[in-house]
């Protein structure tokens, strides 16, 4: 936090100098070969995995993230040598960055995270402590992102090492992420950092190496000087690769797309590529889609859903989210719409196609955090963007997808239905060998979890709407709590503002339910 970096740009600095801003096509703003790409699931590889990447870094280490957390440790009961340094690296995170900052005199690393966590410094004081021992290395940064709108967030989750590795998703290394693929309903290693247990917590992201890491790096960086740092060069190439020894590739020599979300500000554009690319993704599906989010709040995915839902043989939908969203402010904003929209996309659903789910292990609810699509296992798509309206033009987001439809993807299909069988293995707890012929013999996914008998307790619950009351309903209706632009957080209540627009098929659903109901008393 050096005031030599505190400046925030001017209208005509906007970017980094040499940055395309631009889209390469509606939706994408690039795309780029990746030598290696991988899924990582769950918190506890990640931060392992992640723990080994950055040993190897020579030149920068770049993190920007939602929330940052030293306190957290990067492995849970788990030694870990570094062979290269012989010594054992920290297992504590703030730690760990100033380990690596007296192990290699030539490595920046710059950290990034949303300006909210000012105010959660007075709950983490031996994090302030971690920042004053930071003070003196010139080549650690952190900084704190103030350049959104009032009501916006920094929301992106990018680490970039050495602008040749890079993973892009929903996981940020701070408190309360930390769990195994197994969420075991009570876990003491699940702990905070002041001892207090945490509930189970799913999560992913994906790791890239090569062009499409390069690419992250020049966002990143972009997002580094917006921000108000001090314009960052690339860096030389590293004589090694930084991928992780533990991590096998699930896909060699594809083409990565990337996705962004931002508002506008400071004469910077708006960017809706995210929102763009969603519908198109959900306009494209044949047979179904399989989706992770921690939200349903969106009205333009909605209404998207709703317009295949009509159709004489629509896809089916199969959506894992939280049960509840994280905090009473969150609920009100996120809980209440979803009941709306899912009530209305009921109405609509005439083959019950349609079907929302929340993970549990035993009796217990597993936050679910993943941001994640996957369309007819043609597209995987992983990112930070949820199916909230935040997302789709408010915060700052990055998604990063494969498609098969581009030429050099060709081939990648039955890995892609592997991820798809893994994350249903671990949310119903059945064998992944078993998800398949369990499919093919129920004939859906949704019958396939239906049936699913859990190995050890984790299963897939459908989601009940809850009846809210009138003020509920009218904060809901308005999305006076998640609008679709800064400017609605003065004007929550404008008339062709919120879910049920004038015309569209969620309005008109809504108007059939209202009539059925008042026939019924």
């Amino acid at each position: 936090m050096r005031r030599r970096n505190k400046r925030i740009l001017s209208e005509t600095e906007t970017a980094e100098e040499g940055f395309d801003d631009s889209s390469v096509e509606p939706g994408v703003w690039r795309y780029a070969r990746a030598e290696r790409a991988s899924v990582i699931i769950d918190a506890e590889n990640y931060f392992l995995l992640m723990q080994q990447a950055m040993t190897k870094a020579r030149h920068r280490l770049l993190l920007i993230g939602w929330d940052f957390d030293t306190r957290i440790h990067l492995a849970h009961g788990r030694r870990w040598w570094q062979k290269a340094w012989r010594r054992e690296c920290p297992s504590r995170l703030g730690s760990f960055i100033l380990w690596l900052s007296r192990h290699n005199r030539g490595l920046e690393i710059r950290i990034l995270k949303w300006s909210y966590g000012i105010f959660k410094f007075a709950a983490r004081g031996s994090m302030l402590l971690d920042l004053i021992r930071w003070a003196p290395h010139r080549r650690i940064d952190f900084k704190f992102d103030t350049a959104h709108p009032v009501g916006c967030s920094h929301h992106q989750k990018i680490v970039v090492i050495d602008d040749r590795l890079a993973v892009c998703g929903g996981i940020d290394m701070t408190t309360n992420r930390w769990d195994t693929r197994e969420h075991l309903e009570h876990d003491p290693r699940r702990k905070r950092p002041r001892g207090a247990e945490h509930g189970p917590w799913h999560d992913l992201t994906m790791m890239v190496e090569g062009e499409a890491a390069e690419a992250l790096g020049a966002l990143g960086r972009d997002r580094w000087r917006r921000a108000g740092g001090k314009p960052l060069k690339p860096v030389p190439e590293a004589a090694q690769s930084a991928w992780p020894d533990d991590l096998s590739a699930d896909f060699t020599d594809v083409e990565i797309g990337i996705a962004r979300t931002r508002a506008e500000y400071k004469g910077s554009p708006a960017v809706n590529e995210i929102e763009d690319l969603f519908v198109a993704h959900i306009k494209r599906a044949r047979r179904f889609i399989y989706a992770e989010s921690q939200y349903f709040a969106s009205r333009r995915i909605a209404e998207t859903i709703a317009e295949r839902l009509r159709e004489e043989n629509p896809p089916e939908f199969v959506i894992v989210h939280a049960r509840n969203a994280d905090g009473w402010l969150e609920q009100q904003a996120m809980d209440h719409t979803r009941s709306r929209l899912v009530a209305m996309l009921e109405e609509l659903d005439h083959k019950r196609r349609f079907h929302l789910y929340s993970p549990y292990t035993g009796r217990t609810p597993i936050y679910c955090h993943a941001k994640l699509m996957i369309v007819d296992d043609e597209i995987l798509r992983i990112g930070s963007a949820n199916f909230n309206n935040r997302s789709m033009g408010l915060d700052s987001e990055c998604d990063v997808f494969i498609d098969c439809d581009r030429p050099v993807n060709r081939g990648c299909g039955e890995q892609i239905r592997r991820i798809r069988y893994s994350l249903l293995s671990e949310h119903c707890g059945v064998d992944i060998e078993e998800v398949g012929p369990l499919i093919e013999r129920h004939g859906s996914m949704a019958a396939m979890i239906a049936a699913a008998d859990s190995k050890n307790g984790c299963s897939l619950r459908p989601f009940q709407p809850e009846k809210l009351n009138g003020v509920e309903k009218t904060l809901a209706d308005n999305t006076a709590l998640d609008p679709e632009e800064p400017e609605e957080f003065f004007e929550p209540f404008v008339q062709g503002r919120g879910l049920f627009r004038t015309g569209s098929l969620l309005d008109r659903a809504r108007r059939r339910l209202k009539s059925r109901r008042e026939r019924r008393q």
